[in-house]
């Protein structure tokens, strides 16, 4: 017996000494292990490195006369190769572009881009491994908060918006095989597009969900009908965050509606209800201090934008809000709907049932396969008027 205990402790200590010395896959990056080391290989994929290879970057040649290869060729004519000669890409109109295309396992860990043109018509889509499909399929501003086209500045810890209309994304997004970046221009005019997606060749671990974003717009819908953020949902999985583009059609308050998550083969009754828009939204009496609303944008929540009529063209308040959901995800096994009222208030202290323009762009984890999107509006249904 004696032996067998021996023997016991012994093979305890080599599973313990194998799992502290197993190398650290890089990912979960955070201040309280910023030091440790890792096996994993830092990339970045930008119009001077469509690849990412190593040793391949800012290799642009002023004498390359191929579309998108030497864009900045004329600034860079006394200068060079190496300096600075194809720092963005031009996407035509009616293109589709893509932006990376990566092979492996491994995490996108950050993006940057700051694109030129209307941010509606301009379609940010990522897929993941083998899909045909994309699991992310978003207006570019919409996608970094910026529904309404104009810049307003958005501090967060999943999206930040800097000046002068710079958008940075640090969603962690892991793959096992590949992963596919588009932009489609669908305006008639050209655009131009700065962009890098930094991102990591590792071992992304057993557990590890896809990520997904899914915009839809209710824009005069009936009054009485509360409008689907999202729906059919399929799979395990956690929602993780809202960004709502809401435009006004009447005065006075207008976010008194709930928000609703239907879950795992709930029916007419959620399993969590909110209590109201901007308590969702982690403010609360109607964004109000002293008379007017108040933008805010902290880690987690946010008003960054308020769209103020002008007495000219701008006639409607519109608004701009986030809800990060980093350290209170909503988990669901099977399935996940979510919905919100339209209510403002009427006289006598009633509500009032709205028809809104509500833009909304839904981000969630889950494993795949995905259910099929919603088809994206067409151009004129996604246009801001």
């Amino acid at each position: 017996m004696k032996k067998y205990w021996l023997v016991l402790m012994v093979w305890l200590t080599c599973i313990l000494t194998q799992a502290q010395t197993k190398p650290w896959n890089g990912l979960d990056v955070g201040l309280s292990n910023l030091y440790r080391l890792s096996n994993a290989q830092s990339r970045s994929i930008s119009p001077e490195n469509f690849t990412g290879e190593r040793g391949k970057g800012a290799m642009a040649d002023t004498s390359d006369r191929r579309p998108n290869q030497a864009n900045a060729r004329r600034e860079a004519r006394d200068l060079g190769r190496g300096w600075k000669v194809n720092p963005f890409v031009i996407i035509r109109p009616k293109q589709v572009f893509t932006l990376a295309e990566i092979t492996g396992s491994g995490q996108i860990q950050h993006i940057w881009m700051t694109p030129t043109g209307n941010w509606r018509f301009s379609i940010l889509r990522l897929y993941w491994d083998d899909e045909t499909t994309p699991s992310v399929e978003v207006p570019v501003g919409d996608f970094f908060g910026m529904g309404w086209g104009e810049y307003a500045p958005l501090n967060s810890l999943a999206v930040t918006v800097n000046p002068g209309s710079a958008f940075n994304c640090y969603w962690p997004m892991p793959f096992r095989k590949k992963c596919r970046i588009t932009m489609e221009n669908l305006d008639e005019r050209e655009m131009r597009l700065y962009y890098q997606v930094d991102y990591t060749l590792t071992d992304v671990p057993d557990d590890a969900a896809y990520f997904h974003a899914q915009f839809r717009r209710a824009n005069g819908h009936p009054t009485e009908q509360v409008i689907t953020l999202v729906d059919g949902i399929k799979g395990k999985g956690q929602y993780v965050g809202t960004y709502l583009a809401w435009g006004v059609h009447n005065t006075g308050w207008w976010g008194e509606g709930e928000i609703k998550f239907y879950m795992d083969g709930d029916k007419a009754f959620p399993t969590i209800a909110g209590t109201g828009t901007e308590d969702y939204f982690c403010g609360s009496y109607n964004f109000d201090r002293a008379g007017k609303y108040v933008e805010f944008s902290t880690a987690y929540a946010g008003l960054p934008q308020v769209i103020r009529p002008d007495g000219t063209y701008k006639s409607q308040q519109r608004f701009g809000l986030y809800r990060w959901h980093l350290t209170d995800p909503i988990r669901f096994e099977k399935d996940l709907k979510v919905t919100i009222q339209d209510l403002g208030w009427r006289s006598e202290g009633r509500y009032l049932q709205q028809n809104s323009d509500v833009a909304s762009t839904i981000f969630w984890y889950q494993t795949e396969p995905h259910a099929a999107f919603p088809r994206l509006p067409d151009k004129n249904a996604l246009e801001v008027n």
